[in-house]
């Protein structure tokens, strides 16, 4: 079975946790993986955490960062979300708010107008403190796959002059050219549903133009990662989409590696490489776990309102789905279970609630939609 992933919540506004008017049942498995955390820039305005998670079963590191730019919030919300993310093997790395103190002021550079994406020149040394504080954690992991999470404002047309939404850019090598187009391809598929917002893939720059100095380029040319920078547009798209579009297409770039336990004895339950399916001839396909709302907008909701959650638009295209859980309170516990279920939100804040499915072969899949009220 594919691991579960974990979710947490994020509060704002008033005081006080969810007050939810459903019950439910628990239905969570851990995985058995270790967890650590350090904090880098300690001391400073640039202090933030780096998460660490480490199976039992060897396999490739991954390292995600997001929130290099702090105005771009998708990515960085994503990247907390997958630093929660239980694996199969291997090491997770995250750093979910590289540029902590522009994601505080919500603006793309911190005080000083210094762009971090732009301080890490290929073949030298990084050229800030904070720079030289995230390099360092790729020095000492050694990852072999680096993704780092951007968002744009407009949609990319092949050129660097305009918006570059919608877009995973990677390293120039055969791995990256096909993992990166199944992966847009999965997530067009079953998470874009307007007309024009398809992710594309596209090769990173070469090191003589512009724009230079990025993370992701450095560590697909200074060290043996492989990287991907990956873009999702905030043009008329809500948080919780362009945090879906993120993790989904994360979970697509690393499900052989950590979360199905590579090729090595990966049940096939992911469409990946390994295993042997679901009779021992045919590969069993993943559901497509879907959330769909009433009222569909679910932002800046009245304090008390209810909300219908309906996962009936999930889909098995081998087989049939066999369970509907919920995790209702972001704990990573899932509380609830079935096709449909009903949230009164009673108080102000974001409400995050995550929705796994099963289907009749074991394997599992999410979806995620974020709540707020005012």
């Amino acid at each position: 079975m594919t691991s579960t992933r974990r979710t947490f919540l994020t509060a704002a506004g008033c005081a006080g946790l969810l007050g939810l008017g459903v019950a439910g049942t628990s239905g969570k498995s851990e995985a058995d993986v270790s967890r650590d955390s350090f904090t880098i820039r300690s001391g400073t305005d640039q202090a933030t955490k780096v998460y660490v998670t480490t199976a039992n079963q060897s396999g490739p590191t991954v390292m995600v960062t997001g929130g290099m730019h702090g105005n771009e919030e998708g990515g960085y919300t994503a990247a907390g979300k997958i630093a929660d993310w239980d694996i199969s093997s291997g090491r997770l790395v995250v750093i979910p708010r590289a540029n902590a103190a522009a994601d505080r002021q919500d603006s793309r550079v911190a005080d000083g107008g210094v762009d971090l994406n732009r301080q890490f020149p290929t073949g030298s040394e990084p050229e800030t403190k904070l720079a030289r504080a995230i390099w360092d954690v790729v020095e000492k992991y050694e990852p072999d796959t680096v993704i780092d999470l951007h968002e744009s404002q407009e949609i990319y047309d092949g050129d660097m002059v305009g918006g570059v939404g919608q877009v995973i850019f990677r390293s120039r090598d055969k791995k990256t050219e096909n993992d990166a187009t199944a992966a847009a391809d999965y997530v067009n598929e079953n998470y874009v549903s307007r007309d024009g917002y398809d992710f594309t893939v596209d090769v990173f720059s070469s090191s003589s133009n512009e724009p230079t100095g990025l993370f992701t380029h450095k560590a697909a040319r200074d060290t043996d990662a492989i990287a991907y920078l990956v873009e999702a547009t905030s043009e008329d798209t809500p948080l919780d989409k362009r945090v879906q579009w993120h993790t989904k297409v994360v979970q697509q770039l690393v499900e052989d590696d950590i979360l199905t336990g590579g090729n090595d004895g990966g049940d096939g339950n992911d469409g990946g490489d390994g295993g042997d399916g679901n009779n021992g001839d045919e590969q069993n396909k993943p559901p497509v776990a879907r959330i769909e709302t009433t009222p569909t907008d679910t932002t800046g909701l009245g304090r008390g309102a209810t909300v219908t959650l309906d996962a009936t638009a999930s889909t098995d295209d081998d087989g049939d789905i066999s369970e509907y859980m919920w995790d209702i309170d972001g704990d990573g516990t899932f509380e609830k279970s079935g096709e449909s279920i009903e949230m009164t939100l009673s108080h102000c804040g974001r409400y995050q609630v995550t929705l796994q499915v099963t289907d009749d072969e074991g394997a599992t899949d999410t979806d995620t939609v974020v709540l707020s009220t005012v």
